[in-house]
């Protein structure tokens, strides 16, 4: 399904590179947590586009497959990884990891365990699993939410329009967090309660108007030079408001509805110069390994910061991104690939 949608993996790439310019120095400049943002949207627009298709075709959606799915998805990257980086921890930093830290990453909750405890005790390069346990959250949950909207035989114009009121009322929940409770930072950027709508508006975009499924909605003209720069302008709002109060509220709501029409027009006019360049080989293919990079390249920065000290932070930054590849297209070839093939028979 993945390789059928023109710019996905292009955007996929797209994301890992805001994450990793930020994670390299440029977190001044450059908003790492859009990147993380991206992969929230893209997520839940693929998941449940691919659960519409099901139960499209079936009148039902198979949770035992779908949950098998998604765990030969996540968790042989996410263990192999996590395990390795822990073994090395223990062996060349004993100490430095504690024993409530690591069950929280191998649970899926570091992302509220962080929340109040922070990154200590966890082993280097870590601090990106958070996003993945909201991810895991959300697959537990949205499937039995998206059979019964389906089930109560609710349109896909009013679907779209309940996911975004759920989001309204994550937007409204953090708004009480930062302006009644004083919540830290932490408290509504790594939280599943506070988070999770970056998720549903890409499953918003699923259920109603999908570029994939759906027949195009409105003029091209119109999405092409209205919606698709006004929505870029808020994104670029968004980065240049530094405000707290922003932030830690309005910003992430912002970002969902604005990569609503940056996700459309991306899908139905890939050859666009706009978004042509998403669709060249090097683009996908580091949208294919992105998962990998992803889990590792936070650990491979820092391990070339520490060893290469006199590097300029460009040299460093340029022999991480190559390493990471590297590493990342043999857990790619190795784990990715026959799990993929595992997936398809349950498909």
């Amino acid at each position: 399904m993945t390789k059928t949608i023109p710019s996905l993996d292009g955007l996929r790439a797209l994301s890992f590179f805001i994450v990793f310019s930020a994670h390299a120095g440029l977190g001044a400049y450059v908003p790492g947590g859009f990147g993380v943002t991206i992969f929230f949207f893209l997520s839940g627009f693929l998941i449940t586009t691919l659960m519409r298709i099901e139960y499209e075709r079936r009148q039902t959606v198979n949770l035992k497959h779908f949950w098998a799915r998604r765990l030969l998805r996540i968790w042989p990257p996410f263990y192999l990884v996590l395990l390795t980086g822990i073994a090395a921890a223990l062996i060349f930093q004993a100490g430095t990891i504690t024993w409530p830290a690591v069950r929280a990453l191998l649970l899926h909750f570091t992302n509220y365990w962080t929340v109040w405890h922070g990154f200590d005790g966890q082993p280097d390069g870590t601090g990106v699993y958070w996003s993945l346990a909201i991810e895991e959250h959300f697959y537990l949950v949205f499937p039995w939410a998206y059979i019964a909207m389906q089930r109560a035989r609710v349109s896909g114009r009013n679907q779209a329009l309940l996911l975004w009121g759920f989001c309204g009322v994550v937007l409204l929940w953090r708004i009480v967090l930062i302006f009644l409770l004083n919540a830290p930072q932490p408290r509504t950027y790594l939280a599943t309660d506070t988070r999770i709508d970056s998720i549903l508006f890409g499953c918003a975009l699923a259920v109603w108007n999908n570029p994939v499924l759906d027949p195009p909605a409105g003029r091209s003209a119109t999405l092409k030079y209205y919606l698709l720069p006004a929505a870029l302008l808020i994104l670029g709002a968004c980065i240049v408001i530094r405000g707290d109060y922003f932030r830690e509220t309005l910003r992430y709501s912002l970002q969902g509805i604005s990569l609503t029409a940056v996700f459309t027009a991306a899908v139905r006019f890939p050859r666009w110069w706009v978004f042509h360049w998403l669709n060249y080989q090097p683009a996908m293919f580091i949208g294919t390994v992105s998962y990998s990079l992803y889990l590792i390249h936070q650990t491979v920065l820092i391990k070339v910061q520490d060893h290469l000290t006199s590097w300029h932070p460009v040299a460093q930054a340029v022999l991480s991104l190559a390493v990471a590849i590297v590493i990342a297209w043999g857990i790619y070839q190795v784990v990715e690939k026959p799990c993929a093939l595992l997936r398809r028979k349950l498909t």
